[in-house]
């Protein structure tokens, strides 16, 4: 594995790793999300950093899983 795929696979997991994190944060410690949103300053701030940490980090992460499975066909 290229040194270049391993640091597509890190980042991947570690943006993703923070989005779920911040989620789960927003959702149960920093007072949940209701119908109209997250009910405190900070959760919405959670929510905003997930919302940008979810989709970026999963396709980060594919990428760098169909970098893998290439290198592996060759």
């Amino acid at each position: 594995m290229g040194s270049d795929t391993r640091k597509l696979l890190i980042t991947g997991s570690a943006i993703l790793f923070v989005g779920i994190v911040a989620a789960t944060l927003a959702e149960t410690v920093l007072g949940g999300i209701g119908r109209q949103g997250p009910h405190t300053n900070m959760g919405w701030l959670a929510l905003m950093l997930a919302m940008g940490c979810l989709p970026t980090g999963t396709l980060t992460l594919l990428l760098g899983i169909a970098k893998v499975a290439a290198e592996r066909r060759k």
